[in-house]
Protein backbone atom coordinates (compact mmCIF):
# COMPACT_ATOMS: atom_id res chain seq x y z
CA UNK A 1 0.00 0.00 0.00
CA UNK A 2 1.28 3.49 -0.84
CA UNK A 3 0.18 6.70 0.95
CA UNK A 4 0.01 9.37 -1.77
CA UNK A 5 -0.36 12.24 0.74
CA UNK A 6 2.82 11.57 2.69
CA UNK A 7 4.88 9.37 0.39
CA UNK A 8 5.03 6.48 2.92
CA UNK A 9 4.90 2.93 1.63
CA UNK A 10 3.60 0.20 3.93
CA UNK A 11 4.62 -3.35 2.95
CA UNK A 12 4.80 -6.73 4.59
CA UNK A 13 7.95 -7.13 6.64
CA UNK A 14 8.87 -3.42 6.36
CA UNK A 15 11.62 -2.27 8.73
CA UNK A 16 10.75 0.09 11.58
CA UNK A 17 10.81 3.74 10.47
CA UNK A 18 12.09 6.59 12.64
CA UNK A 19 8.94 8.71 12.55
CA UNK A 20 10.74 11.59 14.29
CA UNK A 21 12.07 12.57 10.87
CA UNK A 22 8.55 13.06 9.53
CA UNK A 23 6.50 16.21 9.80
CA UNK A 24 4.16 16.53 12.80
CA UNK A 25 1.18 16.10 10.45
CA UNK A 26 2.57 12.85 9.00
CA UNK A 27 3.31 11.50 12.48
CA UNK A 28 -0.23 12.29 13.60
CA UNK A 29 -1.70 10.58 10.52
CA UNK A 30 0.31 7.38 11.18
CA UNK A 31 -0.80 7.26 14.81
CA UNK A 32 -4.46 7.68 13.88
CA UNK A 33 -4.30 5.04 11.11
CA UNK A 34 -2.54 2.51 13.35
CA UNK A 35 -5.07 2.88 16.16
CA UNK A 36 -7.97 2.78 13.67
CA UNK A 37 -6.63 -0.41 12.07
CA UNK A 38 -6.21 -2.15 15.43
CA UNK A 39 -9.74 -1.14 16.46
CA UNK A 40 -11.02 -2.75 13.24
CA UNK A 41 -9.36 -6.04 14.16
CA UNK A 42 -5.78 -5.85 12.86
CA UNK A 43 -3.22 -7.43 15.20
CA UNK A 44 -0.54 -5.29 16.81
CA UNK A 45 2.32 -7.22 15.20
CA UNK A 46 0.62 -6.96 11.80
CA UNK A 47 0.13 -3.20 12.28
CA UNK A 48 3.78 -2.79 13.27
CA UNK A 49 4.93 -4.56 10.09
CA UNK A 50 2.47 -2.86 7.79
CA UNK A 51 2.94 0.71 9.02
CA UNK A 52 6.68 0.40 9.76
CA UNK A 53 6.48 1.41 13.43
CA UNK A 54 7.57 -0.28 16.65
CA UNK A 55 5.28 -2.35 18.86
CA UNK A 56 6.35 -0.15 21.82
CA UNK A 57 5.02 2.94 20.07
CA UNK A 58 1.74 1.15 19.32
CA UNK A 59 1.27 0.20 22.96
CA UNK A 60 1.99 3.81 24.03
CA UNK A 61 -0.57 5.17 21.57
CA UNK A 62 -3.23 2.70 22.68
CA UNK A 63 -2.63 3.54 26.34
CA UNK A 64 -3.04 7.22 25.58
CA UNK A 65 -6.34 6.57 23.81
CA UNK A 66 -7.63 4.37 26.62
CA UNK A 67 -6.72 6.97 29.28
CA UNK A 68 -8.08 9.89 27.32
CA UNK A 69 -9.36 10.08 23.80
CA UNK A 70 -8.24 10.03 20.21
CA UNK A 71 -7.25 13.68 20.67
CA UNK A 72 -4.30 12.45 22.76
CA UNK A 73 -2.72 11.36 19.46
CA UNK A 74 -2.78 14.89 18.04
CA UNK A 75 0.64 16.45 17.36
CA UNK A 76 1.71 19.07 19.83
CA UNK A 77 3.81 22.16 19.26
CA UNK A 78 7.50 21.35 19.36
CA UNK A 79 10.24 23.27 21.17
CA UNK A 80 10.50 24.75 24.64
CA UNK A 81 7.34 25.82 26.39
CA UNK A 82 6.68 29.57 26.32
CA UNK A 83 7.49 31.59 29.39
CA UNK A 84 10.25 31.18 31.94
CA UNK A 85 10.27 29.58 35.39
CA UNK A 86 12.34 32.59 36.52
CA UNK A 87 10.14 35.45 37.69
CA UNK A 88 10.80 39.06 36.75
CA UNK A 89 12.06 40.22 40.15
CA UNK A 90 14.32 37.17 40.34
CA UNK A 91 15.83 37.93 36.93
CA UNK A 92 16.42 41.56 37.98
CA UNK A 93 18.19 40.39 41.14
CA UNK A 94 20.47 38.08 39.14
CA UNK A 95 21.37 40.88 36.69
CA UNK A 96 22.24 43.26 39.57
CA UNK A 97 24.30 40.54 41.22
CA UNK A 98 26.28 39.81 38.04
CA UNK A 99 26.93 43.49 37.23
CA UNK A 100 27.69 44.70 40.76
CA UNK A 101 29.62 41.81 42.34
CA UNK A 102 32.28 39.23 41.57
CA UNK A 103 31.46 35.57 42.31
CA UNK A 104 34.18 35.25 44.96
CA UNK A 105 32.66 38.20 46.86
CA UNK A 106 29.54 36.05 47.28
CA UNK A 107 31.59 33.06 48.52
CA UNK A 108 30.91 31.24 45.25
CA UNK A 109 33.47 28.73 43.88
CA UNK A 110 34.12 30.90 40.79
CA UNK A 111 36.33 33.86 39.89
CA UNK A 112 34.48 34.94 36.73
CA UNK A 113 30.82 35.11 35.80
CA UNK A 114 30.35 32.14 33.48
CA UNK A 115 27.25 30.17 32.50
CA UNK A 116 28.17 27.65 35.18
CA UNK A 117 28.41 30.43 37.78
CA UNK A 118 24.95 31.75 36.85
CA UNK A 119 23.63 28.18 36.94
CA UNK A 120 25.05 27.81 40.46
CA UNK A 121 23.56 31.17 41.53
CA UNK A 122 20.07 30.24 40.32
CA UNK A 123 20.20 26.95 42.17
CA UNK A 124 21.54 28.53 45.38
CA UNK A 125 19.22 31.57 45.48
CA UNK A 126 15.98 30.25 43.98
CA UNK A 127 16.37 26.45 44.06
CA UNK A 128 15.97 26.58 40.28
CA UNK A 129 17.90 23.93 38.39
CA UNK A 130 18.67 24.82 34.74
CA UNK A 131 21.19 23.62 32.18
CA UNK A 132 24.24 25.67 31.21
CA UNK A 133 22.57 26.29 27.81
CA UNK A 134 19.49 27.73 29.53
CA UNK A 135 21.75 29.89 31.71
CA UNK A 136 23.42 31.12 28.52
CA UNK A 137 20.05 31.98 26.96
CA UNK A 138 19.12 33.92 30.09
CA UNK A 139 22.36 35.91 29.89
CA UNK A 140 21.78 36.69 26.22
CA UNK A 141 18.18 37.75 26.91
CA UNK A 142 19.38 40.08 29.70
CA UNK A 143 21.90 41.76 27.37
CA UNK A 144 24.96 40.31 29.15
CA UNK A 145 27.85 39.25 26.91
CA UNK A 146 31.18 37.52 27.67
CA UNK A 147 33.99 40.10 27.93
CA UNK A 148 37.59 40.21 29.06
CA UNK A 149 37.44 41.74 32.56
CA UNK A 150 39.65 44.50 33.90
CA UNK A 151 41.80 43.75 36.93
CA UNK A 152 41.14 45.93 39.98
CA UNK A 153 43.09 45.76 43.23
CA UNK A 154 41.35 44.86 46.47
CA UNK A 155 43.24 47.76 48.10
CA UNK A 156 41.53 50.32 45.87
CA UNK A 157 39.47 52.71 47.99
CA UNK A 158 36.22 53.64 46.18
CA UNK A 159 35.66 56.61 48.49
CA UNK A 160 39.00 58.16 47.52
CA UNK A 161 38.31 57.44 43.85
CA UNK A 162 34.93 59.17 44.06
CA UNK A 163 36.49 62.16 45.85
CA UNK A 164 39.12 62.39 43.11
CA UNK A 165 36.49 62.35 40.37
CA UNK A 166 34.06 64.80 41.96
CA UNK A 167 36.30 67.13 43.97
CA UNK A 168 40.05 66.89 43.55
CA UNK A 169 40.42 66.68 39.77
CA UNK A 170 37.71 69.31 39.04
CA UNK A 171 39.61 71.66 41.38
CA UNK A 172 42.86 70.99 39.48
CA UNK A 173 41.08 71.62 36.17
CA UNK A 174 39.70 74.95 37.43
CA UNK A 175 43.15 76.02 38.63
CA UNK A 176 44.68 75.11 35.27
CA UNK A 177 42.12 77.24 33.47
CA UNK A 178 42.53 80.14 35.89
CA UNK A 179 46.35 80.09 35.80
CA UNK A 180 46.57 79.15 32.09
CA UNK A 181 48.52 76.02 33.03
CA UNK A 182 48.71 72.68 31.22
CA UNK A 183 47.58 69.44 32.84
CA UNK A 184 49.95 66.60 31.97
CA UNK A 185 49.25 62.96 32.83
CA UNK A 186 52.46 61.02 33.35
CA UNK A 187 53.60 57.43 33.74
CA UNK A 188 56.60 55.18 33.12
CA UNK A 189 56.84 51.62 31.88
CA UNK A 190 59.34 48.98 30.83
CA UNK A 191 59.23 47.06 27.54
CA UNK A 192 60.90 43.78 26.62
CA UNK A 193 61.97 42.29 23.33
CA UNK A 194 60.01 39.06 23.90
CA UNK A 195 56.64 40.81 24.15
CA UNK A 196 54.26 39.89 21.32
CA UNK A 197 50.72 40.96 20.52
CA UNK A 198 48.11 40.15 17.91
CA UNK A 199 47.36 36.98 15.94
CA UNK A 200 48.63 35.40 12.74
CA UNK A 201 46.74 33.24 10.26
CA UNK A 202 47.74 29.61 9.81
CA UNK A 203 46.32 26.20 8.99
CA UNK A 204 43.74 24.87 11.42
CA UNK A 205 45.42 22.93 14.21
CA UNK A 206 48.90 24.19 13.26
CA UNK A 207 50.05 27.12 15.41
CA UNK A 208 51.97 29.69 13.32
CA UNK A 209 55.63 30.19 14.28
CA UNK A 210 57.44 33.53 14.11
CA UNK A 211 61.21 33.84 14.09
CA UNK A 212 62.77 36.19 16.64
CA UNK A 213 65.99 36.54 18.57
CA UNK A 214 66.45 34.29 21.59
CA UNK A 215 68.15 37.13 23.47
CA UNK A 216 66.13 39.08 25.97
CA UNK A 217 66.63 42.77 26.43
CA UNK A 218 64.55 45.80 27.17
CA UNK A 219 64.36 49.50 27.89
CA UNK A 220 62.15 51.95 29.77
CA UNK A 221 59.99 54.89 28.81
CA UNK A 222 58.67 57.93 30.68
CA UNK A 223 55.90 59.98 29.08
CA UNK A 224 53.21 62.58 29.60
CA UNK A 225 50.13 63.45 27.54
CA UNK A 226 47.50 66.20 27.61
CA UNK A 227 43.87 66.21 26.51
CA UNK A 228 44.84 68.69 23.79
CA UNK A 229 47.02 66.09 22.09
CA UNK A 230 50.48 66.97 23.43
CA UNK A 231 52.91 64.07 23.96
CA UNK A 232 56.31 64.22 25.69
CA UNK A 233 58.52 61.17 26.20
CA UNK A 234 61.99 59.99 27.16
CA UNK A 235 63.51 56.54 26.52
CA UNK A 236 66.25 55.19 28.79
CA UNK A 237 67.92 51.89 29.65
CA UNK A 238 68.91 52.44 33.26
CA UNK A 239 66.64 51.63 36.17
CA UNK A 240 63.94 54.18 36.92
CA UNK A 241 65.15 56.25 39.90
CA UNK A 242 65.11 59.82 41.16
CA UNK A 243 67.91 60.91 38.82
CA UNK A 244 65.96 59.72 35.80
CA UNK A 245 62.80 61.34 37.15
CA UNK A 246 64.50 64.71 37.63
CA UNK A 247 66.06 64.47 34.17
CA UNK A 248 62.63 63.96 32.63
CA UNK A 249 61.03 66.77 34.66
CA UNK A 250 63.80 69.15 33.56
CA UNK A 251 63.16 68.31 29.92
CA UNK A 252 59.42 68.63 30.40
CA UNK A 253 59.41 72.17 31.81
CA UNK A 254 61.88 73.29 29.13
CA UNK A 255 59.59 71.97 26.38
CA UNK A 256 56.49 73.96 27.36
CA UNK A 257 55.73 77.66 27.71
CA UNK A 258 53.18 77.28 30.51
CA UNK A 259 53.12 76.03 34.04
CA UNK A 260 52.68 72.26 34.22
CA UNK A 261 50.29 70.53 36.61
CA UNK A 262 51.60 66.98 36.46
CA UNK A 263 49.35 64.11 37.59
CA UNK A 264 51.08 60.83 38.47
CA UNK A 265 50.47 57.59 40.31
CA UNK A 266 52.01 56.87 43.71
CA UNK A 267 55.24 55.25 42.60
CA UNK A 268 57.89 55.67 45.36
CA UNK A 269 60.17 57.61 43.00
CA UNK A 270 57.41 60.14 42.29
CA UNK A 271 57.09 60.85 46.02
CA UNK A 272 60.81 60.73 46.84
CA UNK A 273 62.09 63.53 49.09
CA UNK A 274 64.68 64.58 46.53
CA UNK A 275 61.99 64.96 43.84
CA UNK A 276 59.70 66.93 46.16
CA UNK A 277 62.55 69.29 47.05
CA UNK A 278 63.41 69.82 43.39
CA UNK A 279 59.78 70.54 42.47
CA UNK A 280 59.21 72.90 45.40
CA UNK A 281 62.10 75.04 44.15
CA UNK A 282 60.29 75.39 40.79
CA UNK A 283 56.75 75.85 42.03
CA UNK A 284 56.00 78.49 39.40
CA UNK A 285 56.85 76.05 36.63
CA UNK A 286 55.69 72.72 37.94
CA UNK A 287 53.32 71.14 40.45
CA UNK A 288 52.71 67.45 41.05
CA UNK A 289 49.40 65.83 41.99
CA UNK A 290 48.75 62.19 42.70
CA UNK A 291 46.00 59.77 41.75
CA UNK A 292 44.28 57.59 44.35
CA UNK A 293 46.21 54.44 45.24
CA UNK A 294 45.75 51.36 43.05
CA UNK A 295 43.77 53.22 40.38
CA UNK A 296 45.78 53.00 37.13
CA UNK A 297 42.57 52.97 35.08
CA UNK A 298 42.12 56.67 35.95
CA UNK A 299 45.35 57.64 34.16
CA UNK A 300 44.99 58.34 30.40
CA UNK A 301 48.75 57.82 29.93
CA UNK A 302 48.17 54.10 30.61
CA UNK A 303 46.38 53.96 27.25
CA UNK A 304 49.47 55.34 25.52
CA UNK A 305 51.49 52.62 27.24
CA UNK A 306 49.12 49.93 25.95
CA UNK A 307 49.24 51.39 22.45
CA UNK A 308 53.05 51.44 22.43
CA UNK A 309 53.40 47.91 23.83
CA UNK A 310 51.00 46.54 21.25
CA UNK A 311 52.03 48.38 18.10
CA UNK A 312 55.63 49.52 18.62
CA UNK A 313 56.83 46.39 20.42
CA UNK A 314 54.32 43.54 20.20
CA UNK A 315 53.92 43.62 16.40
CA UNK A 316 57.60 44.14 15.54
CA UNK A 317 60.69 42.00 16.01
CA UNK A 318 63.73 43.82 17.36
CA UNK A 319 67.05 41.96 17.03
CA UNK A 320 69.08 44.38 19.17
CA UNK A 321 68.49 46.87 22.01
CA UNK A 322 69.23 49.69 19.58
CA UNK A 323 66.54 48.46 17.19
CA UNK A 324 64.02 48.18 20.04
CA UNK A 325 64.71 51.77 21.11
CA UNK A 326 64.53 52.89 17.48
CA UNK A 327 61.11 51.28 17.06
CA UNK A 328 59.88 53.05 20.19
CA UNK A 329 61.19 56.47 19.17
CA UNK A 330 59.82 56.14 15.65
CA UNK A 331 56.36 55.19 16.87
CA UNK A 332 56.23 57.87 19.56
CA UNK A 333 57.45 60.60 17.21
CA UNK A 334 54.81 59.67 14.63
CA UNK A 335 52.20 59.77 17.42
CA UNK A 336 53.44 63.24 18.46
CA UNK A 337 52.60 64.44 14.96
CA UNK A 338 49.02 63.13 15.33
CA UNK A 339 47.42 65.04 18.24
CA UNK A 340 44.08 63.47 17.29
CA UNK A 341 45.43 60.04 18.29
CA UNK A 342 46.50 61.35 21.69
CA UNK A 343 43.15 63.07 22.22
CA UNK A 344 41.38 59.81 21.42
CA UNK A 345 42.98 58.19 24.50
CA UNK A 346 40.76 60.47 26.59
CA UNK A 347 37.60 59.02 25.01
CA UNK A 348 37.96 55.74 26.88
CA UNK A 349 35.22 55.35 29.48
CA UNK A 350 37.39 55.33 32.63
CA UNK A 351 39.37 58.47 31.68
CA UNK A 352 36.65 60.45 29.90
CA UNK A 353 36.40 62.68 32.99
CA UNK A 354 39.85 64.10 32.05
CA UNK A 355 38.87 65.04 28.50
CA UNK A 356 37.67 68.55 29.47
Amino acid sequence: MFDIAYGIEYTEGMRTTDTRRLSPEAQEEIRLRVVSAIRQGMGKSEAARRFGVSRTSIYNWLNKVESGSVRALKSKKRGPKPGSPLKGHQAALVVRTVTDHCPDQLKMPFVLWTREAVQWLLRDRFELSVSVWTAGRYLQRWGLTPQKPLRRAYERDPVKVQRWLTQEYPAIARRAKREKAEIHWGDQMGVRSDHHAGRSYGRRGQTPVIRATGKRFGCNMMSTITNRGTLRFMIFRKRFNTSVMLDFLSRLIRSVNHKVLLILDNHPVHRAARVKKWVSARIRQLEMHFLPDYSPELNPDELLNQDVKTNAVGRRNAATPQELEGNLRSYLRSTQKRPDIVRNYFHEEHVAYAAL
